[in-house]
């Protein structure tokens, strides 16, 4: 098998590694030429330039002028100052840079990073089996392509459906649904809400979410916690979850409010519930703790004068015995002074 080859088992298609052209970042396909401006050169001898390399085929920087001989037939200074690689190779991978001055004295510098990338051949199934049995694992055979790099990813598919690690079909996404904490979406100012979106999938879909029907900046994650919140946090959210192979489902959007409670009266959001409400529920505790209040301060004012009706009656008890006492010692002390007087 040839170098840079790919081999893998349950293998039908081959993603390559992604050419990107943007800024100081070139790709270029193997075997093909090449082309490097150098910034600020004129466009006409005699140039003040030089070119510097740092790629595989060098141990250090390596300098090319347009009064130096091509380097090995690897590149060469245009008579306009670019540099020229007639057939790029693995080796030019590297960085390049140019440093020309202009008639005025006037410097400017071009740097580059230069990858290279080749396009894999068709892939092919090695080895296929000849017969499968249900139930018992079987190799259906060995995928290979040839010529690619960087080396690509290899994924199989079964009736047009990607397959997972495991063999399996991916689940298809069920209804996407955003759960929020506290339920009702109704907060008090710098309290925490805590959004969750529930997508059951497999493989995992991404979670990406959304404020007000505008993407939200932010990684890809099930859960977005929102902190201490304050006005500027109110608003309708929900939750876009995008699978590899069934495409992207938005949640139902659910609305968070800040519940806060000024010097101007209260104030809610859209689905906090009435601030009037809270105000009623608030005087209708107050009123009941003082109905409590009073029934039992009436109960233990009655209870301690029955305990001091209770104390008295023995007292008038006592003093009615002592005059019981008293009649009866009078008596016969006056029955014995009428006697002598006889």
């Amino acid at each position: 098998m040839a170098a840079g080859a790919t081999a893998g088992t349950w293998v039908l298609v081959l993603s390559l590694w992604g050419a990107v052209v943007g800024g100081q970042n070139i790709t270029a396909r193997i075997g093909e030429p090449l082309v490097l401006n150098c910034k600020g050169a004129p466009k006409k001898p005699p140039q003040q330039l030089e070119w510097k390399l740092n790629t595989g085929r060098t141990e250090a920087w390596k300098i090319l002028s347009p009064q130096g001989s091509p380097w090995d037939s690897v590149a060469r200074v245009l008579p306009n100052g670019s540099l020229l690689l007639p057939a790029i190779g693995i080796q030019d991978e590297g960085t390049f840079r140019c440093r020309a001055t202009n008639r005025h004295g006037k410097e400017t510098k071009s740097n580059y990073r230069v990858r290279v990338y080749q396009i894999p051949g068709k892939p092919e199934i090695l080895d296929p089996a000849s017969e499968l049995m249900a139930g018992v694992p079987n190799k259906v055979g060995t995928c290979v392509s040839e010529g690619s790099y960087p080396e690509g990813t290899l994924s199989w598919h079964l009736d047009g459906k990607p397959l997972i690690p495991d063999g399996k079909e991916p689940v298809p996404l069920e209804e996407v649904r955003l759960v929020v904490e506290p339920e009702g979406g109704a907060v008090v100012r710098g309290g925490t809400v805590t959004l969750t979106c529930e997508a059951p999938a497999q493989p995992p879909p991404q979670i990406h979410w959304v404020k007000d029907g505008m993407p939200l900046p932010l990684p890809p994650s099930p859960i977005l916690l929102l902190p201490e919140v304050g006005p500027q946090d109110q608003g309708t959210y929900s939750c876009v979850a995008t699978h590899p192979s069934h495409g992207s489902q938005e949640s139902p959007a659910v609305s968070i409010s800040i519940t806060e409670t000024g010097e101007e009266g209260p104030t809610t959001g859209s689905v906090g519930g009435s601030g009037l409400g809270t105000l009623a529920l608030v005087l209708g505790i107050l009123g009941g703790l003082g109905i409590t209040a009073l029934l039992i301060g009436i109960i233990m004012w009655r209870r301690r004068r029955r305990q001091g009706e209770e104390r008295k009656a023995p007292e008038n008890q006592e003093e009615e015995e002592e005059r019981a006492e008293l009649n009866q010692s009078e008596e016969p002390e006056a029955a014995e002074s009428g006697t002598g007087g006889s």
